[in-house]
């Protein structure tokens, strides 16, 4: 092992993380296949054998929005799935992982950010466990976290075993998130982008980008030789009209403002969870029973939801929706992106286990489904068709709320095969992304590279190595290579010195004469007879730091400063501390 830890880390960049690459690859593509068939195992158990509800697939997993029929089944036993699924997941999770609650990616994030990319293995099997019980028992909440967490927790887990170091364990972890999501979203150009981008609020982690292409690439060509290369969302063909661009910016602004409403409903939820003062194994089921008493007056929210994704775009929503004695089904569509965010911050929230992305998905589609139809009803030969408002909510909404506007719209565009409606999405995920400032749902995330721990010391500069000689006061304190040594010596006592610097009478630096070699000297020789030449100096644009390593090496109080080979004067260490002081105040004030 040492052997091979050794080989590979001596490699070059670009090989090193091929491999590294190839390995996250294997990772994922298994990460994404054991929880797509452990979600599946329990979608079968409780929704469609304890409930027996026919709950729509999208295109990509099998399903077809056009011979879709729902049927209820059960329908009373929804807050009894759900509670089942809330009981087992925080037993799960509470006795083996606790940090392995709420929504993975944000604890793979601050992983990377805070801890070194270290991962307890036990996470993995616990989140990934858990997760498919909160899902698949109905619970509202996405598939992409426990994916995320499983790849990074995973890439951990070997980067120690390989012995790498915590640098690239870090990377490691970035790459797991962005190819676990991108495989699990059959979306390998989008994963690799959102490993460097889901970082950051505003900034990106370039390094990971190739090994993040790399592993995205062999996880999806696993993932899509098992379950299909279909895109998740199936092919949208319709033509791009430029005249629905100002509508798409309308979609963008309501989405910005509804991601700032999903942030805050979500933490709000959760810090209240947080707050109370009960047992953790409880929370989750009070969570899901409070969720299921949604999904009672709208089914549409239980799971991931990207069935009906798939029946509004291809409207078939309105022939399989469930209507409500409660609600109409207008004001049901209306509502149903608020009782999303409701139903998710209570799922997750509450300590159950699951992801946030696959949630916001379904609210911008849904956005853009209330959008779009509002449209067609003003301009019907303008908007024919809903789909391209659902397709560009899907990617306004996640990009604002998440702080990955590049990534989701290549991974949007990728789900639904809609490479022609990239204008639309840029313009309206642009806007959503400027209204919804400073909110995300990953708390984790940093501003930018210089806020993250994990690169502090990448642009902490110490006080000493930002601050000139220049700024320092010079003083002139030399003696002429003529003169006596008794007139060195009188010098030298006179500063409390033990050397001078040595010059000519053009101002030549010449060298440096020392006490010990002048004390049994002829008083009446000149200095120039015992200067030791080419001694070290600093220039006037050198640093405090190297000024300061000039006076340890030669253990004196000065350094002489020298400009073109001129005598410009001495700093002492008094000089250097006044300078020095003088700057911390100064960020003091700034900071």
């Amino acid at each position: 092992m040492q052997a091979r830890h050794s080989k590979l880390t001596s490699l070059p960049y670009f090989e090193k993380w091929f491999i590294l690459g190839v390995i996250m690859g294997v990772i994922s593509g298994l990460a994404a296949t054991v929880f797509y068939l452990l979600l599946h195992l329990f979608e079968d158990l409780f929704l469609f054998h304890l409930i027996g509800i026919s709950y729509p697939r999208p295109i990509g997993e099998g399903g077809n929005p056009i011979t879709f029929t729902f049927h209820l089944g059960n329908y009373y036993l929804i807050p009894v799935s759900m509670a089942i699924g809330g009981l087992l997941s925080g037993l799960i999770v509470y006795t083996f992982a606790p940090e392995a609650e709420g929504h993975g990616t944000d604890a793979a994030i601050k992983a990377y950010h805070y801890y070194q990319g270290k991962i307890r293995w036990v996470v993995v099997p616990v989140k990934i466990i858990a997760s498919a019980i909160t899902i698949g028992s109905g619970g509202s909440a996405g598939r992409e976290g426990p994916t995320a967490q499983f790849s990074a927790g995973v890439g951990s887990v070997v980067a120690d075993l390989l012995r790498l170091t915590s640098e690239d364990r870090r990377r490691m972890v970035a790459v797991g998130i962005g190819a676990g999501i991108g495989t699990i979203f059959k979306s390998p150009i989008g994963g690799a982008l959102l490993a460097s981008e889901i970082l950051y609020k505003r900034d990106l982690e370039p390094e990971v980008i190739y090994p993040g292409l790399v592993a995205s690439a062999i996880g999806y060509t696993i993932f899509g030789s098992i379950f299909g290369f279909t895109p998740v969302f199936g092919y949208y063909t319709e033509p791009f009209n430029p005249l629905r661009l100002p509508m798409y910016a309308v979609l963008g602004v309501i989405a910005g403002l509804l991601a700032i409403v999903y942030v805050k409903v979500f933490y709000g939820v959760h810090g209240f969870f947080k707050k109370l003062k009960i047992s953790n194994y409880l929370k989750p089921i009070i969570g899901a029973l409070l969720a299921s008493t949604i999904a009672l007056i709208a089914p549409e929210v239980m799971a991931t939801g990207y069935g009906w994704i798939d029946l509004a775009e291809y409207s078939r929503f309105f022939q399989n929706v469930f209507y409500s004695p409660i609600l109409p089904v207008i004001i049901l569509l209306i509502l149903l992106p608020f009782l999303k965010i409701i139903a998710t911050a209570f799922s997750i929230g509450s300590g159950g286990s699951g992801g946030v992305f696959a949630p916001g998905l379904f609210i911008g589609a849904f956005v853009g489904a209330d959008v779009g139809l509002l449209f067609h009803q003003l301009f019907p030969s303008i908007v024919p068709s809903v789909a391209p408002f659902i397709i560009i909510g899907m990617a306004a909404f996640f990009s604002a709320a998440g702080k990955v506007p590049l990534s989701v719209i290549i991974m949007v565009t990728e789900m639904t095969g809609s490479l022609q409606l990239l204008p639309g999405a840029m313009v309206a995920a642009a806007i959503s992304y400027l209204i919804s400032g400073n909110y995300t749902i990953y708390q984790a995330q940093v501003p930018t590279k210089r806020d993250s721990p994990a690169h502090r010391s990448e642009f902490m500069i110490p006080v000493l190595e930002s601050v000139r000689v220049s700024e320092c006061k010079f003083e002139d304190i030399k003696v002429f290579d003529d003169e006596s040594v008794e007139k060195a010596i009188s010098i030298m006592t006179n500063y409390n010195f033990l050397s001078l610097p040595v010059i000519d009478h053009n101002y030549r630096f010449l060298g440096i004469v020392y006490l010990r070699d002048l004390l049994n000297a002829d008083k009446n020789d000149m200095v120039r007879k015992y200067m030791i030449i080419g001694s070290p100096y600093v220039r006037p644009n050198s640093t405090l730091e190297q000024a300061w390593e000039i006076m340890s090496r030669l253990r004196s109080k000065w350094a002489c400063v020298v400009e073109d080979g001129k005598y410009k004067g001495i700093v002492t260490m008094d000089n250097l501390i006044e300078a020095y002081e003088r700057e911390v105040r100064k960020l003091k004030k700034t900071s």
